[in-house]
């Protein structure tokens, strides 16, 4: 065994053990890391340019590695605009919009190991569900459609075209469900059976324009807004919306996460937080987040993990993202340097 193989697999087994060697600003050494306990940082780098890069920081937030992908694949670029990082088994799915390619790499070392560009077209998001790959694609005054792939061997297997947005797509009870709207513009949300993989029907919020869906406990989660209100909607696995709470006097309410049984939002600059048995809407938020170069770079990025809100600041894409840690009571725990747009934070 070659003496620098031996060294890596030593750093490995000691920062499992927590005793590793870091420099003065708590970055990694470049050495080779196990990235299974901890974050991953989605970056989206400048449209255009081949700049995307994920960003490791481990659990207790004390040690972080910038650009993994290249450092573990022998400095490869990962290319043009990361718009999200997805799971399935030990491999991670790093979504390219601008490069039109879902780049595949080992969760645990993230050492490549596939990609797919079948059937692409300005992608946007992916979900998993029924052993197959969806994934929603949007060109901008172009094709709207969802591309469906074999999780076994990646083959493309068909593609279900809309007229309305293709944004984001979640599963819930092994069914799929796709965001009919985009920045804020659209009421609609698709049901796909994934037993046919053909749309089973189309679900019209009653108030408010989607900014955002996600999945949990296996139903879907819509945050809407209008001029004066916010909305958020739970919908079944089958399709029905079960629930709706109204966020009075809270425009624009967007970035819906769910931690520990409560919902996280964001609405301007101004990050807060309910219990989701709440009918009404919090009184006040959780906190306000700084000023920045402009509004839209102040709150580029948002997550919610284990009680931990992520939140970063994009800098107008001119230079490294700025992340910055709270507690749920909005108190500062950590901050720190990303990549270039950084959008979201996974755990691991």
């Amino acid at each position: 065994m070659k003496l620098t193989k031996l060294l890596h697999l030593l750093f490995a087994f000691t920062l499992l053990l927590g005793i590793v060697s870091c420099s003065s600003d708590n970055t990694v050494e470049e050495q080779e890391i196990f990235y299974g306990n901890g974050f991953l940082i989605a970056n989206e780098g400048s449209f255009g340019k081949p700049e995307a890069d994920v960003t490791f920081v481990s659990a207790d937030l004390s040690l972080k590695q910038d650009n993994i992908f290249a450092f573990n694949n022998g400095g490869a670029k990962l290319g043009d605009v990361l718009q999200m990082i997805a799971f399935n088994g030990e491999n991670a799915y790093l979504l390219l919009n601008n490069s039109n390619k879902i780049q595949i790499a080992n969760r645990s070392n993230f050492k490549a190991n596939g990609q797919i560009t079948a059937e692409l077209n300005s992608p946007r998001y992916m979900a998993f569900a029924n052993n197959n790959i969806y994934v929603t694609n949007d060109k901008y005054m172009g094709d709207k459609f969802v591309s469906i792939y074999r999780v076994s061997d990646r083959s493309f297997i068909k593609k279900i075209a809309f007229t309305d947005a293709a944004e984001r797509i979640v599963e819930a009870g092994n069914n799929i469900f796709v965001q009919n709207a985009s920045f804020g513009f659209g009421n609609k949300i698709t049901y796909i059976n994934t037993s046919t993989n053909e749309v089973q029907s189309t679900i019209t919020l009653p108030a408010g324009n989607i900014n955002k869906i996600i999945s949990n406990n296996q139903n879907v989660y819509a945050i809407a807004a209008d001029a004066a209100n916010s909305y958020i909607y739970q919908i079944s696995s089958t399709g029905s919306i079960t629930k709706t709470t109204t966020l009075t006097g809270i425009a624009d309410a967007k970035n819906l996460e769910i931690s520990n049984g409560k919902f996280y939002f964001t609405s301007g600059k101004k990050v807060y937080g309910m219990d989701m048995s709440a009918t009404t809407a919090p009184s006040s938020p959780l906190f306000t987040v700084a000023n920045s170069v402009d509004d839209y770079s102040a709150l580029y990025g948002f997550s919610v993990i284990n009680d931990k809100i992520f939140t970063s600041d994009s800098n107008g894409f001119t230079q490294d993202s700025k992340i910055v840690v709270y507690n749920t009571s909005g108190t500062v725990i950590k901050s720190f340097t990303s990549g270039i747009g950084s959008n979201s934070v996974y755990p691991n």
